[in-house]
């Protein structure tokens, strides 16, 4: 009897240990997952990141130019940086109020498009 029950005790002691075990295991396997999935969103970005700013580049040469020339049409140089600037501030005024909500719907979308792939 008493053989029979350290048998019992070491079986429990054995699943528990594998319980143990696999808890720890699942534990790690989900950090690996999340670390994989952040890693996936990052360097999807990583990419839009560098032609967004190669794109920002060309946009502010291109209206320094703009500015510049319609300075030199007006006559006085600060002319044309105003008219930019007045064309800019009517734009933000339209976006904020107009598609405000769309753009941060698809910028959330995309996101957890790329965390979900």
């Amino acid at each position: 009897m008493h053989e029979a029950m350290e048998n019992i005790v070491d079986s429990i002691e054995s699943l528990l240990e594998s319980a143990a075990d696999y808890g720890k295991t699942s534990y790690e396997l989900a950090k690996l997952k999340t670390i994989d999935q952040t890693f996936n969103v990052v360097s999807s970005l990583i990419p839009g990141a560098i032609v967004f700013l190669i794109l920002m580049t060309f946009l502010l040469f291109l209206n320094l130019g703009v500015a510049l020339w319609l300075g030199n049409i007006s006559g006085n140089l600060f002319y044309g940086f105003f008219a930019v600037a007045a064309f800019y501030g009517i734009m933000a005024l339209m976006v904020h109020s107009f598609m405000r909500g769309q753009i941060k719907k698809r910028i959330l979308d995309y996101i957890i498009k790329q965390a979900f792939k």
